[in-house]
């Protein structure tokens, strides 16, 4: 990366990970086979102050499903089995909604019809943070017996609609360990792993807590970051423990097209497979957004195609990604949630193609919330209100006495010089206009506010 980029993306990272108050941030670029860029920001130990490094050890959560579809296609190149498998033929579990079968692909894809059964939910709030459902699934195993009514749950045919599967993804790691002969863990370590060189990615507590440089996970508390703990029996779905130079080492996996270093773990033709997209995803960020296998397909990201996943298990967040037309990939990951990486991982790589990172639409309304978040008055300081943002959202409150509400206010467009957004009162809409020019300005029904602090 140019020196001009990389001082703007570390300015961007410090920024947010201090305003979202996250332990620590690690970032990989990988661009042409090799790290391009490596750096760490904040603390993987806070109480120690301990420093974290691009070798420092996180929980990807859900970026796992890409190795798991990846486990499961090298199965489906040694003939063991076809995507268009039942699932019910190598697992005792009842998935025929509406009397059709869930095949393998259905799951890797998350077409099987099947609502979210919240396992995963319950399982980490639960173990992490002592959630209201006590869900004490400790085994894969376990999954199959939860599962036992799940096809009465369904809402489509399998292959009609996407429904996020946490569910699926661990009976495929049950159906990898049942073909493969070995624990899915084992299989997973032997044939991608190993094979790729890294060394430093841990499924069990034991090998985890042994590395020296292991982030501590935190949960975010009323903004203050509390150590907390990993929810370690997650497996396929979400139980991987990894770094952002190994996962360098696994994106030039897939912009080497299955081959890597010399070794090649599977066909151009698996790699393509998964990138082939097979149902359009609810969280449409850039627009177009589709699941393959193990894996959500951007098509246009300045122009070219993205491929990438999400992770997250409370206490840890994960984002990988890359861009196969250019040779780039990004890695992020974090020992806390509180700002999704993707942003930053995104922002990572739109400037790694000499792009301007301020058109991703997400970025603009970041600088956006940033200008308008204050405190406004009225004519002669009448009337006060406070805005602000939490989480994603945008809040604008009445803080007189007597006029006391907070209003959720949704954007609609964005110019250099107005944003405008709207809330819906009593079913009636009623725009929020924020002039932006010089000073800061917001009409709100039938007010004038300027900002003032």
């Amino acid at each position: 990366m140019k020196e001009e980029a990389v001082a703007r993306l570390e300015e961007f990272v410090l920024k947010r990970i201090s305003r979202a108050k996250l332990p620590s941030i690690a970032i990989a670029v990988v661009e042409g086979g090799r790290v391009a860029y490596s750096r760490a920001f904040g603390f993987r130990d806070i109480e120690r102050m301990l420093q974290a490094t691009p070798s420092t050890v996180y929980g990807i959560g859900s970026v796992t499903k890409s190795f798991t579809a990846l486990a499961v296609m090298q199965l489906v190149e040694r003939g063991l089995l076809s995507l268009d498998d039942p699932v019910d033929r190598y697992l005792p579990v009842k998935l025929r909604p509406f009397g059709e079968p869930v095949t393998i692909e259905h799951l890797l894809s998350h077409t099987s019809g099947i609502p979210a059964l919240g396992y995963a939910e319950a399982l980490i709030t639960g173990t992490v943070e002592g959630g209201d459902v006590w869900m004490p699934l400790a085994k894969p195993e376990d999954v199959i017996v939860f599962m036992s009514r799940a096809q009465e749950w369904a809402v489509a045919r399998p292959g009609e609609r996407f429904f996020y599967l946490n569910e699926g993804y661990v009976l495929l790691g049950l159906l990898i360990s049942k073909l493969s002969g070995v624990r899915y863990e084992d299989y997973v370590k032997e044939r991608i792993l190993k094979p790729l060189g890294m060394e430093r990615s841990y499924f069990s507590r034991e090998e985890a807590e042994a590395d020296p440089e292991l982030a501590t996970p935190y949960l975010l508390e009323e903004g203050h970051p509390r150590p907390s703990r990993f929810p370690y029996g997650i497996t396929s779905d979400g139980g991987l423990l990894s770094n952002v130079l190994d996962l360098s080492k696994y994106l030039s996996l897939y912009l080497g097209r299955g081959e890597v270093g010399g070794v090649r773990l599977v066909a151009r033709s698996v790699i393509e497979e998964m990138e082939r997209p097979r149902a359009s995803v609810p969280w449409q960020v850039l627009g177009g957004e589709c699941y393959g296998l193990g894996w959500v397909i951007t098509p246009d990201f300045c122009g070219r195609k993205l491929v990438h996943h999400s992770g997250s298990v409370l206490v840890y967040t994960a984002f990988v990604g890359y861009v196969p037309s250019s040779g780039l990939g990004v890695a992020v990951l974090a020992n806390a949630s509180g700002y999704p990486l993707s942003r930053i991982g995104m922002y990572a790589l739109a400037l790694a193609l000499g792009e301007d990172p301020r058109k991703l639409p997400f970025i603009g309304l970041e600088e956006v919330y940033e200008k308008v978040e204050g405190v406004y008055e009225a004519y002669n300081g009448t009337v006060r209100v406070k805005v602000e943002v939490e989480g994603d959202v945008l809040y604008l409150e009445f803080v007189s006495r007597g006029l006391r509400r907070r209003i959720p206010l949704f954007p609609e467009s964005i110019t250099e010089e107005a944003a405008l957004f709207y809330t819906v009162l009593g079913g009636v809409r009623i725009n929020a206009e924020f002039k932006l020019r010089d000073r800061v300005e917001l009409i709100y029904e039938r007010y004038k506010f300027i900002k003032r602090a």
